[in-house]
């Protein structure tokens, strides 16, 4: 199955990625228990930030993501999905535009809008059926943002947070770009460029940006 291969940017098979997903791959779990744990660690063992963004493809491959301790909403779903398809587990990206409604301050102020795109999440296929999961806000950044964490039971879907504690929209999803069985490099380059030119579209050689 396309789903459960390796690609130069799933590369599961790296040490790196096997030493992160070793505690859960033991016959006495059952997928849907390995799928739980891995999504957690990965959620809560890597920082949400929007602001560091590359453009270099290396950046993107999920051994390189394992040995940082940050990620966006795309690379912690690499590496969600490449830890998956480790496990066993058929897993692919899916891709949308959200816009934020909770301290977009600095996101108007960085990106000039509440629009945040490419973002990302994942679709992990367990016992019969596809289940959209989103890794990206560590717990504790949501207990600071007074909504509760994503949390998913390896049953249901779990990837929006509407609102937060205190029924406050935060987060709902705008554009769905669709479902890839490997990292769609040029078009997550070229969404960005076009939402974002006076960042991303220099003319120039710049690969990071710290915004």
């Amino acid at each position: 199955m396309t789903y459960l291969e390796p690609s130069y940017f799933f590369d599961y098979n790296s040490s790196t990625i096997q030493q992160l997903i070793a505690e859960f791959d033991i016959d006495t779990l059952s997928k849907k228990e390995k799928a739980v744990g891995i999504y957690t660690k990965i959620r809560d063992g890597y920082m949400y930030n929007a602001y560091a963004i590359s453009l270099n493809q290396d950046n993107y491959r999920a051994s390189i993501i394992a040995q940082k301790n940050i990620g966006n909403c795309v690379t912690k779903s690499i590496l969600l999905i490449a830890c998956l398809r480790g496990l066993g587990i058929p897993a692919r990206l899916h891709l949308g535009k959200v816009k934020n409604h909770i301290a977009v301050e600095r996101l108007v102020e960085k990106f000039g809008s509440n629009e945040l795109t490419p973002h990302g999440m994942v679709n992990a296929y367990i016992n019969g059926k596809w289940l959209k999961m989103s890794p990206a806000f560590n717990a504790s950044l949501c207990h600071k943002m007074n909504v509760a964490p994503l949390e998913f039971d390896g049953e249901n879907n779990s990837f929006l947070q509407q609102y937060n504690s205190e029924g406050n929209r935060f987060m709902e999803y705008i554009d769905d770009y669709g479902f890839f069985d490997d990292v769609p490099l040029v078009f997550m380059m070229k969404n960005i460029k076009e939402h974002y030119p006076h960042i991303f579209d220099t003319g120039d050689a710049t690969t990071e940006f710290s915004l």
